[in-house]
């Protein structure tokens, strides 16, 4: 039974994975899973047959997520755009009290709170450097090789570290449009690459992570906290134009785009509320915080 419910939590992260401006990791917090898998790829080979077994549900879950999600979430983004935003945002608002609960651990200082203040700023900047590097992936040879697989690595961190978006990152490396292409057609040529460096990059900074959160708490989660809140400005679209429409309703009336407008301000404002309850839901029934 705890197998099957990592393979579900696991779908749920790789979701969670295709949506910029939502992070995997939170995703994990939120759903348990995070400290549990940092420990089992840090510790590998203390218990390998354990930690192989552990790390292969959850992943089995997450390329579900990733293969059989990809299509769907494209169509639903590009016909439902508002609504799903703010479903993703009120899932990421839903986290808050699962990070900020987990950064009351440790030794509190006044001082810790620049951690979140370093976290939300680092997160903004991102959002206004966005560098548009395809054509590097769309080179050949070695050049594209080495590209890609440098890719994987900033994946791997943007998938490690909760608060940052994977998806966020690949647009601001100019690859998200190249990734879901590359997923929905299985091109093995670019996803090669970008597979290695993403496993080397998740090696790597496990440990380093580990670390940092066994021995500062609550530093860590802070600055955790600053990537999330950061991530609600980042992926905000402003509001849906039903509610610019109600306020010139006596000048125009009932008509058929006024009510379509309406109703997706409506949905909008329905989905955040859901994407909060659904979350929290999650968490208690799932969750270990």
């Amino acid at each position: 039974m705890d197998k099957l419910v990592n393979v579900i939590k696991g779908i749920v992260i790789g979701i969670a994975v295709l949506v910029p401006g939502v992070s995997g990791g939170t995703m994990a917090i939120i759903l348990g899973l995070y400290d549990d898998i940092i420990h089992s790829i840090s510790s590998f080979f203390s218990d390998i047959r354990k930690n192989a077994l552990f790390l292969m549900t959850v992943g089995i879950g997450g390329a579900i997520g990733l293969l059989g999600f990809s299509r769907i979430m494209g169509y639903l983004l590009s016909n439902f755009r508002y609504p799903m935003i703010y479903l993703f945002i009120g899932i990421i608002i839903g986290g808050i009290p699962v990070l900020y609960k987990k950064a009351e651990t440790g030794a509190k200082k006044a001082t810790d709170w620049i951690f979140l203040a370093i976290g939300f700023i680092i997160v903004l900047v991102m959002a206004f450097f966005n560098v548009t590097v395809v054509n590097l992936a769309n080179s050949t040879g070695i050049l594209r090789f080495v590209f890609l697989f440098v890719a994987g690595i900033i994946i791997a961190v943007a998938l490690i570290l909760p608060g940052i978006s994977t998806s966020f990152m690949l647009l601001a490396i100019g690859l998200y449009d190249t990734f879901i292409e590359a997923i929905n057609s299985v091109k093995l040529d670019l996803l090669i690459p970008i597979g290695l460096g993403v496993i080397f990059g998740v090696i790597s900074t496990t440990r380093v992570l580990e670390n940092s959160m066994n021995r500062k708490p609550r530093q860590t989660y802070l600055l955790i906290l600053g990537f999330v809140v950061g991530s609600i400005i980042e992926v905000f679209p402003g509001l849906p134009e039903g509610f610019y429409t109600l306020m010139t309703i006596g000048k125009t009336g009932f008509t058929s785009d006024v009510i379509m407008k309406t109703v997706e301000a409506a949905a909008s404002v329905a989905a955040l509320i859901l994407g909060y309850i659904l979350i929290r839901f999650m968490n208690k029934k799932f969750g270990d915080v």
